[in-house]
């Protein structure tokens, strides 16, 4: 339990860093770019002695990683930038509500054996409009309300792109991952990815004058790019904890997530959620609760 409640604060920090990055005058492109070698050499450390890590562009599955490096800095911008001018409620609501495309994906696509019901697919239903009614605000000024629908679109992309990133992951862990083991050090390869990416980005805006790298954004990446990799560091070691049973684990994640992330925005950051917010809050934890229950119900009565 402990390495779940590791998994879930340090999910929770990166939220509050992006949060944090307009009061400090942070660069939130630059932070993240410079975020992923930091949580590369995370994950080198923290790498166990039994595994080992090499790069080999004639290893199958080398290629696939570093272009899923690329969807993760995208990723994590829409992430940054949806938690700056939408909040971090419904930034997480979004993120963790995204479990809903690789269970789709599962279902129609992998052909997997689980047998959903009525209660599963309102979940689904339930899951999606969290989402939509997460992301309202009120504006009574016309050019609020204009910026208000673009801003609105940010949780939304936050939602598809980590679906997209997730079951991508999924499928190449499936396939070119041979053991639980070769978990992390297939992830270093996309973070390479990742890095190379987020690198020539920045130089392409530097070129052009729309950037000028400062000290300050590279250290913001240090407080990013730890918690980054450890949030996903033990999340890996919580399921080995719990047998592998993603079917637990991965709701009470989310739902630790996304209440977490709620209760920080409030009482830190005093962020107002109005009341079609709260029940997109609240349909959030049933969804995920309506999506799981049979793995839930089998926990409770074990």
């Amino acid at each position: 339990m402990l390495y779940l409640l590791l998994s879930i604060f340090f999910s929770v920090l990166l939220l509050v860093n992006f949060r944090l990055h307009p009061r400090f005058g942070i660069n939130t492109l630059q932070s993240i770019v410079f975020n992923y070698p930091i949580c590369f050499l995370t994950g080198l450390i923290l790498l166990p002695e039994n595994q080992h890590f090499s790069f080999d562009f004639a290893r199958d599955g080398t290629f696939p990683a570093l272009a899923m490096g690329v969807g993760f800095i995208i990723t994590f911008l829409l992430s940054g930038a949806s938690t700056q001018r939408m909040g971090m409620t419904a930034t997480s609501l979004a993120n963790n509500m995204s479990l809903v495309i690789p269970v789709l994906f599962n279902l129609f696509v992998f052909k997997t054996s689980q047998n959903f019901d009525w209660l599963n697919y309102l979940g689904l239903v339930f899951a999606i409009v969290a989402v939509l009614l997460s992301t309202f605000k009120k504006e009574e000024n016309q050019e609020k309300r204009k910026r208000q629908f673009s801003d609105f679109l940010l949780p939304i992309a936050v939602f598809t792109m980590y679906g997209i990133t997730n079951t991508s992951f999924s499928y190449l862990n499936i396939k070119y991952v041979t053991s639980s083991g070769n978990t992390i050090p297939f992830t270093l390869t996309i973070l390479i990815g990742a890095i190379f990416a987020g690198l020539l980005l920045l130089t392409i805006r530097v070129l052009q004058k729309k950037e000028t790298v400062q000290l300050k954004n590279i250290m913001a990446a240090i407080p990013l790019g730890i918690p980054n990799f450890l949030s996903f560091y033990f999340l890996l070691k919580a399921l080995d904890s719990f047998q592998n049973n993603g079917a637990y684990v991965l709701p009470v994640y989310n739902i630790g997530v996304i209440m977490s992330s709620a209760l920080v925005a409030l009482f830190f950051f005093r962020e107002k959620l109005q009341v079609l917010n709260k029940i997109g809050l609240f349909l959030a934890v049933l969804a995920i609760a309506l999506i799981s229950y049979q793995a839930l119900q089998t926990l409770f009565q074990a």
